[in-house]
């Protein structure tokens, strides 16, 4: 949409009155200035508001008079005050960013509480981890009667005893993580399959070997966890030495994941999408890349019965190289999430666009060697890299060309 900015010209005769006259300084060379002033007009500027960018159209400075827009072709851009400097019109990759304020931490479950970790297993606890410890798939979540209870990622808790025969998503997750894990081959055991077979239990006997437990080739209720992880402890709820009560929690945690928490206006909601890449600076204004790969649902912030102009979307963001995090938790970040691009777009500066009198914009062309010749051209306007201050346009523009845009 488009507001219209009245403003005051700085002098006598700066644009063109109701019937089109303009003043000495905008009359055509060879065209005799008239014979006593004309009361001065109030001329406008455009102001264009997209994609959450406000657009001075008009330069500062530059005076544009347009009596019949490129109706006749006959319409000729005024003479730029010294106000201004010229911008080449350039080709090439452009995007469009969100950036707002993040919070790095450890991931959760979604509601924001830690993973309980629950044990199946009867006997003695001989080890408990301690807070802050991370335990990766296929390792040792915490050991009764000195027998190791494995962690296997995944999202299905463990509720039955598993061998050959058995299908079920558990069972899914189990061959995802024996493959994973190098315990099996895809070419010998599918990891997107849910059926126990001769494969799995062959690679669960692998994986019973590396842990020094019997090679029976099948998990029987009590042998693993099944959580997503990695995981990082966060509370040990058991301890060594007491008795380990099948249905109790051993403890609690999160995902060992690095995960960044964005919370987006609802107005936002529409220009972000789970694949988005991400930018994140951390504390020390190092980058790291990162992905979306959740979108939550409208949450309100502070006093849940505020109307809903206080609410905001929460937006999770996964760290690609979640070492480069350290063992920050909790701390600040700011975050720069693409959210569309185009491969090859023709761009000018967003301050090169102007108003034109009926609608639509046009760009003001000139010389970069000095001449004074100047055009107008009309332009399609596409997306905006809002960050950065660059519109993608569309007309008869070609790159080399030069725009007028306000001098920094």
């Amino acid at each position: 949409m488009s507001t219209e900015v009245n403003e005051a010209p700085s002098g006598p005769g700066g644009a063109a009155d109701a019937g089109g006259t303009r003043g000495a300084a905008d009359v055509a060379p060879g065209v005799p200035a008239p014979d006593r002033p004309k009361p001065r007009r109030r001329r406008r500027r455009k102001v264009l508001t997209g994609t959450g960018v406000l657009v001075l159209l008009a330069a500062a400075g530059v005076t544009v008079a347009v009596t019949d827009p490129f109706g006749n072709g006959d319409a000729q851009p005024a003479s730029s005050t010294d106000g201004t400097t010229l911008m080449a019109v350039r080709e090439g990759p452009l995007s469009t960013q969100v950036t707002q304020s993040g919070t790095l931490s450890y991931a959760a479950l979604s509601d924001g509480t830690p993973y309980a970790v629950v044990n199946q297993a009867k006997g003695i606890y001989t080890w408990v981890p301690g807070v802050g410890k991370e335990i990766g798939c296929g390792r040792a979540l915490y050991r009764v009667d000195e027998k190791p209870v494995v962690l296997i990622c995944g999202g299905t808790p463990a509720y039955r005893a598993l061998s050959v025969g058995d299908e079920g998503r558990e069972v899914r997750a189990l061959n995802e993580n024996l493959v994973k894990l190098g315990y099996a081959e895809r070419s010998e055991l599918d990891p997107r399959s849910d059926y126990y077979g001769t494969e799995t239990a062959e690679a669960v006997a692998e994986l019973q070997d590396e842990l020094g437990t019997a090679e029976t080739g099948r998990l029987d209720l009590g042998d693993a966890v099944f959580l997503p992880g990695p995981l990082l402890v966060t509370k040990a709820m058991a301890k060594a030495g007491t008795r380990a009560a099948p249905g109790a929690q051993a403890a609690q945690a999160t995902s060992a994941k690095r995960q960044v928490t964005v919370e987006l206006d609802p107005g936002q909601q529409s220009q972000v999408k789970v694949g988005d890449r991400a930018q994140i600076t951390l504390p020390d204004n190092r980058t790291t890349p990162g992905r979306v790969t959740r979108i939550g649902t409208v949450a309100k912030s502070g006093d849940e019965k505020q109307d809903s102009s206080g609410s905001t979307i929460p937006v999770y963001i996964t760290l690609t190289r979640p070492k480069d995090a350290g063992k920050l938790d909790e701390a600040p970040v700011r975050v720069q999430i693409t959210t569309d691009g185009v491969e090859k777009a023709l761009i000018v500066p967003v301050t090169a666009l102007m108003g034109k009198a009926g609608g639509g914009y046009v760009v003001e062309v000139g010389d970069p060697a000095g001449g004074q010749g100047r055009r107008l051209v009309p332009v399609t306007l596409g997306m905006f890299d809002n960050d950065n201050g660059l519109v993608q346009v569309s007309g008869a523009l070609s790159v080399g060309d030069h725009v007028v845009v306000p001098a920094s």
